[in-house]
């Protein structure tokens, strides 16, 4: 009876220590989440107010500290005064000038440490105690490798301003910005999956969820096409809405062939891409809509009025930014807006599946 008795404690202690331990790894997995969210922000801010290639050299193993004297300073500056962002844009900046463009580069690098050492050291504990499920493990492995490549990409992105070049590739930008939402969106099926006490895979092969596959992949689209339009500047061609200009489609491209429809380096093309394919998610969601409420899919209602608000929030957004002049507050919104998105669909197909 004794030894009874003394099992049901165990058992009853153990338990309750697995549930603080998921609670910890729930807690360490939204952490992360606002911290990457933050990351973004950031970098959104890094590449509209042309900071990214303020520090020229990778510094994998120092720069931790900023520049703590003149002579620092003075390094920095010569370093960034040998580029072509500065030579054909920025000369005659000031140091007081350069160190406002240095410090939003260098927030966005030692926060990319602090997110990878957050995320490094309390995997290793919650892998070697052993009591959470090797599923969400293995993910969060998954995880921090797209976090170290992202640094990689990082890197390799600001390499191809440094010469010849005034800005970084619009292709390297958005791949680093595409990994990030990729990030992003790991962890929240994983926070999702936690809250729910399950572990569902993201790819299902059901007829239903094809619909929803379409939608974040259009979305996901959508944010390395504002990539390009963001590294080309190309928001800057035409700023009038709904036509550009007095035409629907750019009287200033020239199509000749197939392959001018993929020429990424159109500043206008991509302006035209990224508005069609707006309009492409808003009635795609909005069909989505019509057959959510057709069979009064009750789950799927109030994440529907979600991504809907968050949409129409992303349009009020980008036409804003687009006919301001290109306003930097109204971008980092936008683009804030857009991974928004991104998530809310994830969050309806979640439900759907749910």
């Amino acid at each position: 009876m004794l030894l009874k008795s003394i099992f049901r404690i165990y058992i009853k202690f153990m338990q309750s220590y697995d549930q603080k331990i998921y609670k910890l790894f729930y807690i360490w997995l939204i952490i992360s989440f606002c911290m990457v969210f933050i990351m973004i922000v950031v970098g959104g801010l890094t590449r509209l107010t042309d900071s990214g290639l303020s520090i020229t050299e990778w510094e994998l193993f120092t720069g931790i500290l900023p520049p703590l004297n003149n002579d620092t300073w003075e390094r920095y500056f010569s370093l960034y005064r040998e580029i072509p962002q500065y030579q054909l844009i920025n000369k005659g900046m000031s140091i007081e000038e350069f160190k406002i463009i240095f410090y939003w580069e260098y927030f966005h690098r030692v926060l990319g440490r602090l997110i990878g050492l957050f995320f490094l050291l309390p995997l290793m504990y919650f892998h070697f105690i052993g009591k959470i499920n090797k599923k969400h493990i293995s993910i969060c492995y998954l995880i921090l490798s797209l976090i170290i490549f992202q640094g990689i990409i990082g890197w390799y992105m600001v390499t191809s301003g440094l010469v010849n070049n005034i800005t970084v590739s619009h292709y390297r930008l958005s791949l680093h910005l595409g990994i990030a939402f990729l990030i992003m969106s790991i962890i929240f099926w994983e926070i999702l999956n936690i809250k729910r006490n399950t572990s569902r895979n993201f790819l299902i092969n059901e007829k239903n969820n094809y619909f929803f596959y379409f939608l974040i992949l259009i979305i996901f689209l959508q944010v390395i096409l504002g990539a390009f339009l963001s590294g080309l500047d190309a928001g800057k061609i035409y700023q009038t809405w709904p036509l550009m200009d007095e035409n629907y489609f750019p009287n200033d491209i020239v199509i000749s062939g197939v392959k001018d429809f993929f020429d990424f380096k159109n500043h206008s093309l991509i302006q035209f891409y990224h508005r069609n394919i707006a309009y492409l998610i808003t009635v795609y969601i909005l069909i989505i809509g019509f057959f959510i409420f057709k069979n009064n899919t009750q789950k799927l209602k109030k994440p529907f009025y979600f991504l809907l608000i968050i949409l129409f929030l992303q349009i009020f957004l980008g036409i804003m930014t687009l006919v301001s002049g290109l306003n930097i507050y109204l971008a980092s919104g936008h683009q804030i807006c857009s991974l928004l998105l991104m998530l809310s669909a994830i969050n309806l197909y979640y439900y759907q599946i749910n």
